[in-house]
């Protein structure tokens, strides 16, 4: 029998995403100083079947956390201090000067657009997005490729769908670990 008396409703979410909100490995994604808006579409999309996650432990969480326990863990983890930026390893400088390109102006010749269009304080669309900032390099290359092959598909309008598919190996590996790299608050606007 697992004895849930006195935990708070976030205490689960600690197990995978830690309860500082920064996951202990790029698998989770860090929840610290999240969006609101955002976080809850996904737990709305995982309660729907929307968006699964590996082992499915999501889709279960999701449909145990709803109402005044949602509201509670959203508060939670949104009022959390954001998460510290990992170093990158492994980006030659060159690379970065990419990533930094493909995140603030995109590449229009290959059609995609400029991250931070979507992922910022003052989105061009009315998407939920999150913030990319300091987030698991690992976690947002997985993303990119999910998205990629339609393991996932919660985007809105399958933008990320059609942007991954656009993106080579080698582009998701540097944008995600250039990304982790960036304080938040660089584009999110979450303070750290």
């Amino acid at each position: 029998m697992v004895i849930t008396r006195n935990l708070k409703p976030w205490d689960g979410c600690g197990e995978c995403h830690d309860l500082d909100g920064v996951a202990p490995n790029g698998h989770f994604p860090n929840l610290a100083g999240e969006k609101t808006a955002y976080f809850l579409k996904q737990m709305d999309d995982f309660r729907t079947g929307r968006r699964q996650n590996d082992h499915g432990q999501m889709g279960v969480s999701s449909r145990d956390t709803t109402g005044k326990a949602l509201d509670s863990v959203m508060a939670y983890f949104a009022a959390l201090p954001s998460p510290v930026s990992q170093p990158t390893s492994g980006i030659s400088p060159e690379e970065t000067d990419h990533s930094k390109t493909l995140a603030t102006a995109g590449n229009r010749a290959e059609k995609v657009p400029a991250c931070f269009g979507c992922h910022s304080t003052v989105p061009k669309h009315e998407f939920a997005a999150p913030c990319l900032e300091a987030q698991q390099a690992g976690y947002l290359e997985k993303q990119l490729g999910d998205f990629r092959t339609g393991k996932r598909v919660n985007d809105p309008e399958a933008v990320m769908q059609k942007i991954a598919r656009r993106l080579g190996d080698r582009d998701a590996a540097i944008i995600s670990a250039y990304l982790g790299s960036l304080p938040r608050g660089t584009a999110c606007g979450v303070v750290p």
